[in-house]
């Protein structure tokens, strides 16, 4: 089942219900880069701490990859925000 709409999106989720092609583009790419071997095996790294921590399909925090090498919880904003630009 896919999520409701937002009641008030942001600009770029305006800019992408009003330009079916920009969409389309954007999902083929988003497509290509989920589909990449390397993200696939970074999510399946992920679901199977989240699962032996017992935090699997509950919401919260992130699991957050560490410089070291080991994973911490993290708040998924700031998680998300992270090596990204900034406005």
């Amino acid at each position: 089942m896919a999520p409701r709409p937002v009641a008030r999106p942001k600009a770029t989720a305006k800019y992408y219900r009003a330009n079916k092609e920009a969409r389309e583009r954007k999902a083929d790419k988003d497509k290509e880069i989920n589909g990449r071997h390397e993200q696939m095996e970074k999510r399946r790294e992920l679901a199977k701490e989240r699962r032996r921590r017992g935090m699997m399909g509950k919401g919260g925090p992130d699991l957050s990859h560490t410089k070291r090498g080991g994973l911490v919880k993290e708040n998924a904003s700031k998680n998300r925000a992270r090596n990204r630009s900034k406005k």
